[in-house]
């Protein structure tokens, strides 16, 4: 795996913060350091249980992940954390479709869990994969911050720190959708599924290691208030600096807001 320069580093609260020069060194170190916790757990435990995020701000990442040396990717179970509703798996902007492409077909876990958005009942859906995921520990979570704050589909206006569900099924903000159409998922804002499926904040939360990576100048906004503003679901984000094993890789475009902290 290519090796990153060094970085500057930063603790908030009791998250590691590591800042470099591009997306591409910031994706390649977030990816060294998923490889050890999964290659840690799988030798100490026999297995290891990653929740990944999907979406431009992860290619570099994952891309970097899935060439790392001496991982026995058979013994890894994956979960996606979000996916719209009733959007069909061929259209390019379906979550499963981008975690196949990008890593499944790539390096074949063991096992894999697909949230069904597609589903006649949505909320025996929802059930189910949540019981999947609470099954056994998370040993990993790669997450990212959307340009609204939000964390997988927890947007700020139902994003809840104390969620008593594990999953539920949202409205995407109009910011969100915004995003995902910018991003090049869509034909355009109108193509962007209202509804989604999500898992929870706190349900991410729970995992074991959060590795957080949210490079490019058009998360600086979202950066600066999760690291700088309060923890608040305004910013779900903000959440993910409480985690007790979390680590936040940025690119200097997405620290450049940043005002408290050397660079």
């Amino acid at each position: 795996m290519p090796q990153s320069s060094a970085p500057s580093t930063f603790q908030v609260d009791r998250a590691a913060v590591e800042v470099y020069s591009t997306k591409r060194e910031a994706g390649e170190a977030a990816a060294l350091r998923a490889a050890g916790i999964l290659r840690a757990a799988i030798a100490n435990q026999g297995k290891a249980r990653l929740i990944m995020a999907t979406g431009n701000s992860q290619e570099d990442m994952v891309t970097a992940l899935v060439q790392a040396p001496d991982i026995d990717w058979s013994r890894l179970e994956l979960f996606h954390m979000d996916e719209y509703i009733a959007l069909p798996e061929s259209d390019r902007g379906c979550l499963k479709r981008w975690m196949n492409q990008h890593f499944v077909e790539i390096v074949h876990p063991g096992k894999v869990n697909y949230l069904d958005g597609n589903a006649r009942d949505l909320d025996a859906e929802s059930r189910r994969y949540e019981q999947a995921v609470r099954s056994a520990p998370i040993t990993l979570c790669l997450i990212g911050i959307g340009e609204n704050g939000h964390i997988a589909f927890n947007d700020p206006h139902v994003a809840d720190f104390h969620d008593p569900l594990g999953m539920k099924r949202v409205v995407l903000d109009e910011p969100c959708r915004r995003q995902q159409a910018g991003e090049g998922h869509f034909d355009g804002f109108e193509s962007v599924p209202k509804e989604a499926v999500t898992l929870t904040c706190p349900l991410l939360m729970s995992s074991e290691n959060l590795i957080c990576s949210v490079p490019e100048k058009r998360k600086a906004q979202a950066v600066k208030n999760a690291l700088e503003g309060p923890v608040t679901e305004q910013c779900p984000g903000s959440v993910v600096r409480t985690h007790p094993r979390a680590w936040i890789y940025l690119d200097r475009e997405s620290a450049s807001l940043l005002k408290d902290f050397p660079l």
